[in-house]
């Protein structure tokens, strides 16, 4: 193990790596006090060799790992891979391609919903991993001999880890099963949420125009204020106050303070003047409900249960998670009678599902239990 702190020996690391067919990845970041994650450490692993890369030394230019990242020829392993994309993303503007996720080939294997990798190597490799280090402080440094050694394994681990899961998968004849997810992952839209949007991602009852249109903007001045400033979101207002303030949408700042919970500094501060001036521009969208209404499928109940059963069982038998075979929405939808663009109806999960789904809900599958077999049956009417 190696440990990389200025830009030469990251260009001669990168330059070696860029030879090999895969590598593994991970990184070490923080985020509890700030809205973009810091970096603290870069893990990279080949089978030749494993380095460590301090993106906190003084002078290190990460240019070199970035364009690694782009290296089409080489394949880039990751344990459960959005957070980590996400940052190189978010301070490269590259997404690296391709793409191996190993929690997402874990499902498709069977290993179960979102693996943690250290029960994946515990079930893979037999190994108990120390995790003494685990919560360790990233940014301080020195980093001694022992977290060093703990971070490498994060790669070196997942190196025999993606050769068994790869492995599978071709004897199982599952290897392009998850190509639709890694496709997903290497969209730069899946790690960008237009401040607009972000109410989408808040919980609330409203269907009233005016208070959705006023939860809209208080979120994207938010995300805002957020970015601008560097913090966490919900150090500035939580959701469920954002919501109260939605609802109320107060003109001045002594209905502000009339709020439920409503500290005084807030309302009569810099803020209650930035709120104040987001609810006096904001207009009320009355087509604003109807992007909620698209979200509500109108699905036959009872249908609805029995493809959720045919999922359970299809997925049983077959060792798949559930999820990666049909959403919650996929199954919905198809009890809804919507068949146009549904994931569940296309490529190796229309014939792993998609076909029985379409069949018991034409009244021409049954499913009956065995009692020779001590199994399921699907039986053509």
């Amino acid at each position: 193990m190696q440990l990389t702190d200025n830009t030469r020996q990251l260009e001669q690391l990168c330059q070696r790596l860029s030879a090999q067919p895969f590598i593994t990845v991970d990184l070490e970041f923080i985020r509890e006090k700030t809205y973009f994650p810091i970096l603290c450490l870069i893990q990279v692993a080949s089978e030749e060799e494993t380095a460590i890369i301090d993106p906190l030394a003084e002078g290190l230019s990460l240019a070199p790992f970035f364009e690694l990242m782009k290296n089409r020829s080489v394949v880039k392993v990751f344990h459960s891979c959005r957070q980590d994309v996400e940052i190189i993303y978010e301070l490269s503007g590259v997404i690296p391609q391709p793409l191996f996720d190993t929690q997402v080939a874990a499902m498709v294997c069977g290993f179960g919903e979102s693996i943690s990798y250290e029960r994946l190597v515990k079930t893979i490799l037999n190994i108990e991993l120390d995790k003494t280090d685990r919560l360790s402080n990233w940014q301080l440094r020195p980093l001694d001999e022992h977290q060093l050694q703990y971070a490498a394994g994060d790669v070196t681990h997942l190196l025999k880890i993606y050769r068994a899961l790869t492995e599978q998968m071709e004897k199982t004849g599952r290897s392009r099963w998850i190509d639709e997810e890694m496709e997903i992952l290497s969209r730069g839209s899946t790690y960008v949420m237009p401040p607009e949007e972000a109410w989408l991602k808040i919980r609330h009852r409203s269907h009233n125009p005016k208070v959705l249109s006023a939860l809209r903007a208080l979120a994207a001045w938010r995300e805002n204020r957020a970015r601008l400033k560097n913090v966490p979101r919900q150090s500035i207002l939580k959701d469920d106050f954002l919501v109260m303030i939605a609802t109320a949408c107060p003109k001045n700042k002594e209905e502000l303070m009339q709020i439920r919970g409503m500290r005084k500094d807030i309302a009569s501060g810099r803020l209650a003047d930035e709120i104040l001036d987001t609810l006096a521009k904001m207009t009320v969208d009355p087509k604003i409900a109807k992007i909620l209404k698209s979200e509500n499928i109108n699905a036959e109940p009872a249908l609805y249960e029995l493809l959720k059963m045919l999922l359970k069982i299809v997925s049983q038998r077959e060792s798949v998670v559930p999820r990666l075979i049909a959403s919650d929405t996929d199954v919905q939808k198809l009890a809804a009678g919507i068949d146009k663009n549904n994931p569940a109806l296309v490529g190796w999960r229309r014939g792993l599902f998609g076909n029985l789904a379409l069949q018991l809900r034409n009244g021409d599958l049954s499913i009956r239990y065995n009692p020779e077999k001590k199994d399921i049956d699907f039986v053509g009417l």
